[in-house]
């Protein structure tokens, strides 16, 4: 057999798999940044209710309403603090002698779906759970108890009388697992194309269920259950460029930087339930 054996290169790249976010479905993005780094909002305070007094005002009271109460406007501040920036150089003949495959868009495409999108999306969701209306006690969930633990999640949100439409459970592919061996958990999985391609897998008790990857959630996470109003989660600036034969290079630099952040508003906490597991 011949010792000078033909070594061949094709023209594909084995890329790593990903998965896109989901984050658009627990976040809103109800203000605007634009020409500010901080923006306040108002919590304003409500009056005691007290019996009218129909014989007319009593002691020092001079109102028959009652005695007349100051109301406070506090405000609220959310100051962007995440200014992430990555920079590589592809040179010229590296491009041409891998066929092309290292080149300035694809891998800038590469960059964002492997790098930026989960690390923006391990920052959100660990904002959320740290910041979480109510933080249960961790718990092993099993595949007998799950159904009990989410429909604690969802009581406390009804009895903070968040809003039942537009609740999200968010599980580990693991905890997915457990919700569909429990006997007692019926899922819709008829769900609409927009919403599949969204990232809901399926519906319980008119909560749509996402599953995210393990490595984009906080260690030892059991559940979240959530409502989008809690969770304000700014995009300020994306700026992603390509520069092609800049000055000391032969061949493209490439350049990105967004600014994010991701914070929750302290009178509706209450919309986020976090159940967490025991450490390993």
């Amino acid at each position: 057999m011949a010792n000078d054996l033909v070594t061949r290169y094709q023209p594909y790249t084995d890329e790593m798999f990903t998965k896109e976010s989901k984050k658009s479905l627990l976040t809103n993005q109800d203000f605007n940044w634009t020409g500010a780094h901080t923006v306040k909002v108002y919590k304003v305070t409500t009056a005691n209710m007290t019996d009218y007094g129909r014989s007319g005002a009593t002691g020092s009271n001079w109102s028959r309403y009652g005695a007349v109460q100051q109301l406070d406007a506090t405000t609220e501040e959310m100051t962007l603090t995440k200014d992430r920036s990555f920079t590589f150089v592809i040179d010229k003949l590296d491009k041409d002698e891998t066929s092309g495959q290292l080149a300035g868009a694809s891998a800038l495409a590469r960059q964002i779906r492997e790098v930026v999108i989960p690390e923006v999306d391990t920052y959100v969701y660990a904002k959320m759970a740290v910041n979480a209306g109510t933080k249960a006690a961790a718990l092993a969930l099993t595949n007998t108890n799950i159904y009990t633990e989410i429909l604690k999640a969802s009581t406390e949100l009804d009895n903070a009388m968040v809003p039942e439409t537009g609740r999200i459970i968010v599980v580990t592919p693991d905890v997915y697992q457990l919700m569909k061996q429990c006997k007692d958990i019926t899922m819709e999985t008829d769900i609409g194309a927009e919403m599949r391609i969204r990232g809901v897998v399926s519906n319980l008790d008119g909560a749509a269920v996402i599953k995210v990857p393990a490595n984009r959630l906080p260690e030892n996470f059991g559940f979240m259950l959530a409502h989008s109003c809690a969770t304000v989660a700014p995009t300020k600036l994306e700026d992603y460029k390509i520069h092609t034969d800049p000055p000391g290079i032969s061949g493209e630099l490439v350049e990105g930087r967004i600014v994010y952040d991701a914070f929750v508003l302290d009178n509706k906490k209450k919309a986020i339930y976090y159940q967490e597991q025991p450490g390993k």
